[in-house]
């Protein structure tokens, strides 16, 4: 606006606007020379990320089973010239990719896994690829290339004498199911970090500033006796009677648990035919709330309603432990540090052909068409309870200073866990949340390579949250759940 010509304005109010604008732009810090240097990396490497990305789409390995994932990722990581130390944590498809020697050592999360019966097209339409087959409904595709493009960029800089320090790339499987961080978390091997990164796709940029659901997962099976169910039930102990004598139970707990408590639960097994008393059967449930200490009170709700259950039905019970996960450790210091560097790269920009995909994909899904958000959002407070989800990075914020990143990859408010996020993330709209993904990590892990008082102040505020918590992974005992011939 001309202040000479707009003469509606008053110079006092239009010399506070120009200088309110200025005060606006000068608070976005242009990039120093090792931040242009991640955003030119990633740039120079944008067409290899979005060539892994899509690899590991069409791939859709669901948890322990990321073979092929997993190994474009570490091969990849190898070419860059990074050291790759493939199945650790006894898990064949978990790897660490490192470069450099020495402080800091900055560690940066990428996933990989598939959710079951996700199959869908890069089409706006409902269509699967393969039938009944896994799908990126999450957008774990994106993820784990995103971060490894953040990590060779600072490779890269490390290479060439610009940081002094060590990054480190966590390949870890099993985010969907069977806590595959918590596995490698038990090995120690996120111990010797000073600070951990991830991102995870999103329909909103921001720095996360808020937690997670801590969880715990069981199976408890009851085991009775069968009959026929016609000629002589009364011989019989069903096995079913007990498991929905125990949902029943659960089901009526609802009532007496905190709003923040969430209960749900399917049936394993739960007999063959209607003309046999089943002897078996087995109920899998997840108890979650905002902090672990609320689900280890249903937890022992939960055991009583097993046991009574069990009695009422003049059957044995057997409780077993799947997994459990902490709920996540927010850290401010460490968001706002993030959020600055989102603010410098600036907000993702969409072709009309993505947004006319965007808006269509949401008509044919049955939501409503609101386009893609690709702003910066401001930093939000923490709230009390969370949104719904849990997350097994919870744990490593448990163990080291944590920062999340959610970058837009689909329509704005697209369901998640769906076919929707699948397409997004095969296409341009996803590309392009994972590639600002990229430099927003990259740009962030130069802050902490050269910030020495916002580690401090992430480690400071990290025991504050903490507390007196000791954390312990909540896992059954043995090796991984690798399935069998993995």
């Amino acid at each position: 606006m001309n202040c000479y010509i707009k003469r509606i304005l008053s110079l006092p109010l239009c010399l506070l606007i120009v200088s309110s604008i200025a005060a606006q732009k000068k608070s976005v810090l242009p990039p120093n020379a090792e931040k242009q240097f991640v955003l030119a990396s990633v740039q120079k490497h944008e067409k290899e990320l979005i060539a892994l990305s899509d690899k590991i789409w069409t791939y859709a390995e669901t948890a322990m089973r990321e073979k092929q994932s997993s190994a474009v990722l570490a091969d990849y990581a190898e070419a860059q010239g990074m050291k790759v130390s493939r199945g650790v944590a006894k898990i064949p498809t978990a790897f660490i990719a490192e470069f450099g020697s020495g402080r800091p050592i900055i560690g940066v999360i990428g996933e990989f896994d598939a959710l079951p019966g996700l199959s869908q097209k890069a089409i706006p339409r409902k269509e699967p690829l393969r039938e009944g087959k896994p799908g990126h409904g999450c957008g774990h595709n994106l993820f784990g290339a995103g971060s490894l493009g953040a990590a060779i960029a600072i490779k890269e800089l490390i290479a060439a004498g610009k940081l002094k320090g060590t990054v480190r790339f966590y390949g870890t499987p099993a985010e969907e199911d069977l806590a595959g961080k918590v596995w490698m978390a038990k090995e120690g091997l996120f111990n010797d970090l000073d600070v951990c990164l991830d991102w995870h796709p999103d329909y909103e940029n921001k720095a996360n500033m808020q937690s997670s659901q801590a969880i715990i997962d069981y199976n408890i099976s009851f085991k009775g006796k069968s009959a026929h169910a016609a000629f002589d039930p009364w011989n019989g102990r069903s096995a079913l009677d007990a498991a929905e004598l125990f949902t029943t139970g659960i089901n009526f707990l609802r009532e007496h648990v905190k709003p923040s408590v969430r209960l749900h639960y399917v049936y394993r097994d739960a007999g063959n035919v209607p003309n046999v008393i089943p002897d078996t059967a087995t109920v899998w449930l997840w108890i979650r709330d905002t902090k672990r200490n609320g689900v280890e009170v249903v937890d022992k709700r939960m055991r009583d309603i097993a046991k009574g259950a069990a009695l009422m039905a003049g059957v044995e019970y057997n409780i077993r432990l799947n997994n459990g996960l902490y709920e996540l450790l927010v850290n401010e210091a460490g968001a706002r540090a993030l959020h600055a560097n989102m603010e410098m790269i600036g907000p993702i920009t969409y072709t009309n052909d993505e947004l006319d995909f965007a808006n269509n994909i949401m008509k044919e899904y049955g939501g409503e068409a609101k386009g893609i958000n690709g702003k910066i959002k401001p930093l939000e407070k923490t709230k009390e309870d969370p949104p719904g989800g849990s997350t097994d990075v919870g744990d490593i914020s448990y163990i080291v200073p944590e920062i999340t990143l959610m970058a837009t990859t689909a329509p704005f408010e697209a369901p998640w866990h769906s076919w929707v996020v699948v397409a997004c993330g095969g296409m341009s709209i996803g590309h392009k949340g994972m590639l600002f993904a990229a430099k927003a990590l990259g740009t962030t892990i130069i802050d902490l390579f050269q910030d020495e008082k916002l580690r401090q102040d992430m480690r400071k505020e990290f025991e504050q949250r903490k507390g007196k918590e000791v954390w312990k992974a909540i896992l059954p005992d043995g090796p991984p759940p690798v399935p069998s011939g993995e």
